[in-house]
């Protein structure tokens, strides 16, 4: 009987309650704020953190998951009788969190060769970040539930984050320029004339889309890019940070300019808020 684990990261920002109704196993990334250590999305709710960011005297940090956490992983999913694990990860070219997974599983198979016919761990390297691979780790789990297969489910998720768009706008570039981790936001000029960046990731790098003079114009072109974009009949997903005006009115531009509500908002964690400021809003849909 095929049993199938599904697993991810807390910068996949699944929403606590789906993560819960669907089973799905989110390792936390730590995160050092002070002298504390917090386990992202675990210790805090997303709205919690926003107001620990902005009054904390330093950004925060966060480590990437080493190689023990997915050998433990591994471990406990085998003795429980899983067929199947299927793992879908951070970007690599952001985080050696992905490279550590791959690691893990040769220790795994190398350590209980008696495994590899019968328990099958799946990797898949997202080259994104939030519920652009999130997402499709909520469809996996909602397909094996109606009985698809492993094989099926992989190559559902693979095609997603192969086709997955994920466009956004910090608001306030400090934390992504402080981070140094979107790369793209660090290399932005245009602030002092009051210009607001576009941007994605494309193979896991970012990149600035466009230019838009003013908060105000961000929501506009926000939803004219996913209107010209997004593959028909597929559904769109809003992030939201700490500013609650810009996403009401990104989310009523996106009723009215694409014809329907979105399939989930969300909030962006802590691992994404420390990257790129609290004060952002985006889109997220295939093409």
């Amino acid at each position: 009987m095929t049993r199938i684990k599904f697993t991810t990261d807390s910068a996949a920002d699944i929403p606590s309650a789906l993560r819960e109704e669907l089973n799905i196993q989110v390792l936390p990334f730590p995160i050092a704020m002070g002298d504390k250590e917090l386990n992202d999305g675990f210790d805090f709710t997303p709205e919690e953190f926003y107001d620990m960011l902005l009054a904390a005297p330093a950004i925060p940090t966060h480590a990437q998951l080493n190689p023990y956490v997915f050998t433990e992983m591994f471990e406990q999913a085998w003795t429980e009788g899983y067929t199947d694990l299927i793992h879908t990860s951070i970007n690599s070219k952001g985080s050696a969190t992905c490279s550590n997974a791959f690691q893990a599983r040769g220790d795994f198979y190398r350590d209980h060769p008696e495994a590899e016919g019968t328990f099958h761990i799946h990797i898949i390297d997202a080259l994104n970040y939030t519920m652009g691979y999130g997402w499709a780790v909520v469809q996996g789990a909602k397909m094996a539930a109606g009985g698809a297969d492993p094989q099926q489910i992989v190559d559902f998720i693979q095609d997603w984050v192969d086709h997955v768009r994920v466009i956004f706008s910090p608001l306030d570039l400090r934390f992504a320029k402080k981070s140094g981790r979107v790369s793209a936001a660090a290399a932005f000029v245009g602030e002092a004339l009051g210009l607001k960046p576009v941007m994605t990731f494309t193979d896991g790098e970012s990149k600035v889309l466009a230019k838009v003079r003013g908060e105000k114009a961000v929501s506009a072109k926000l939803v004219e890019m996913c209107k010209n974009e997004r593959r028909a009949g597929t559904p769109y997903l809003i992030i939201q940070g700490n500013n609650d005006e810009q996403f009401q009115k990104l989310l009523d531009l996106c009723r009215q300019g694409l014809g329907e509500d979105p399939a989930l908002s969300f909030h962006i964690g802590g691992v994404i808020a420390i990257n790129a400021g609290p004060n952002l809003i985006g889109l997220i849909y295939r093409v």
